[in-house]
């Protein structure tokens, strides 16, 4: 039931049986070399516990995972905020990206992107490029969603001068009142 059939296999070209060596005897083929593996980008994140509690100003230089409570400011730049199911945060937030789990009363700006879970409950104003809020999520205040600026388009390259004089034609506004056309500039004194 599971033997091969004759001719189920491949038939061998006389190419190939040239190129086989001969008595019937192949060497072994190496297996090819695993491929190593992509390096892993690892970011490190602060973690504040469920026993934490913070009053004042809170500054971070890399992610912050909250489970704790805080009272105050939380600013992370250029980094992602996520408030864990126990996270209690009365204060303003402003990060990369805010994951919210737990309760925050307090506004949120975010840089790239606010998700409000579905346990979540969060009572204030939002602004950010993009924001997720799941079903069930409770949430209570303003959305604002900002558009990073366009860029700038590059200015047009300046006209090169060329060797060749400037030619005025005449325009209808051009001639003098006499009806006589203008004198054309010929670039010659």
């Amino acid at each position: 039931m599971w033997k091969r059939r004759k001719e189920d296999t491949p038939m061998e070209t006389p190419r190939e049986a040239a190129a086989r060596p001969s008595g019937g005897f192949e060497p072994p083929q190496a297996a090819p070399a695993p491929a190593a593996p992509a390096p892993r980008v690892t970011r490190t994140e602060a973690t504040i516990g469920k026993s934490v509690r913070i009053k004042g100003n809170l500054y971070a230089e890399e992610d912050l995972y909250l489970d704790g409570q805080i009272e105050g400011t939380l600013d992370l730049p250029k980094h992602r905020l996520t408030i864990g199911k126990s996270g209690k945060v009365q204060a303003t937030i402003k990060a990369r990206e805010v994951d919210v789990h737990g309760t925050v009363n307090g506004d949120i700006e975010a840089s790239a992107k606010i998700t409000i879970r579905s346990a979540a409950n969060l009572v204030g104003n939002l602004k950010s490029a993009t924001i997720s809020i799941e079903d069930g999520a409770y949430f209570k205040g303003s959305i604002d969603i900002v558009r990073p600026a366009p860029a700038k388009p590059a200015p047009p390259p300046a006209p090169k001068p060329s060797g060749q004089p400037k030619t005025e034609t005449p325009t209808p506004a051009s001639k003098p009142a006499g009806g006589q056309p203008a004198a054309r500039a010929t670039g010659k004194p």
